[in-house]
């Protein structure tokens, strides 16, 4: 929700509403949505936020560690790091330090026909590289809206959640219109990954006021456009070679043609400044 990425956690809660026919911007309306509660508490000078809906709930930091900079493209796939970090917390921490760990890892597969097998296959992939019984979450992408098969693999991954290899299902990257539609088919998901930024401020348009009515969490990322926001990139003349950091990752170029859409360099290190 957006609130949550403004309110200090200690003091934020949002209790879920039952909701009919209540129409967001220009897509179809909403109805009856079971009660979804979010509260947040504080332990050991610790803040967690607890996403719940219905009996699925996760615990986890405020702020996610990414991974992406260790995806496959890197060669060095991030869910097969992960498992080599939590066997190393397993054996060189004590119990209560890996109850307090949480790995969120992500599915984007091609838009065929999304079978329980297949799904099924998929995610025990994930849970073998990342050696859990069961991932704590998981966020789904779809990029192909005109095939619907999203729901199925939706479906099939609640199905998964009810047999314990899934603690919660979410999404990334899905646009105000699915998000609806699934929450519509009765789908349980707690959150939605989308970028957001001083740049990038769509999610606060039809998304923030669907999550703000359903309680579905917004997790956000490119908050700093992977640095362009640091003071490292102020005052910096892209155009003049080895006068800026290089923009080598995939990350910083995503970034940079974000800046280009909003206005072009020369007007985003000012900006920058000022904030």
């Amino acid at each position: 929700m957006a609130e949550l990425l403004h309110q200090p956690f200690s003091s934020f809660s949002f209790n879920g509403m039952k909701l009919e026919n209540r129409r967001v911007g220009d897509v179809r309306k909403v109805a009856c949505f079971k009660p979804l509660q979010c509260v947040l508490n504080e332990k050991d000078n610790m803040r967690i936020v607890v996403v719940k809906n219905g009996k699925d709930s996760l615990d986890m930091c405020r702020v996610v560690n990414g991974m992406w900079q260790t995806s496959g493209g890197w060669d060095g796939p991030a869910e097969d790091l992960y498992g080599i970090f939590i066997n190393r917390i397993r054996r060189e921490r004590p119990p209560e330090v890996l109850e307090r760990v949480r790995g969120l890892t992500k599915w984007v597969p091609p838009p065929v026909k999304m079978t329980g097998s297949y799904v099924r296959q998929n995610i025990d992939i994930s849970r073998k590289r990342m050696d859990v019984p069961s991932l704590d979450m998981l966020q789904f992408h779809w990029w192909d809206y005109s095939n619907t098969g999203y729901l199925d693999a939706l479906k099939h991954l609640n199905d998964l959640k009810e047999e314990g290899k899934i603690k919660t299902v979410a999404l990334t990257n899905f646009d105000t219109e699915r998000l609806q539609i699934i929450l519509e088919n009765g789908i349980p998901v707690v959150s939605n990954q989308v970028q957001h930024s001083l740049v990038d401020m769509r999610p606060q348009q039809k998304m923030a006021e669907l999550c703000q009515l359903t309680g579905v969490k917004l997790i956000t990322y490119g908050t700093v456009m992977g640095g362009l926001l640091s003071e490292k990139f102020l005052d910096t003349n892209l155009s003049i070679p080895f006068a800026a950091p290089p923009l080598n990752t995939p990350s910083l170029q995503k970034y940079k043609r974000m800046v280009d859409a909003w206005g072009g360099w020369n007007l985003f290190p000012r900006s920058a400044a000022d904030t």
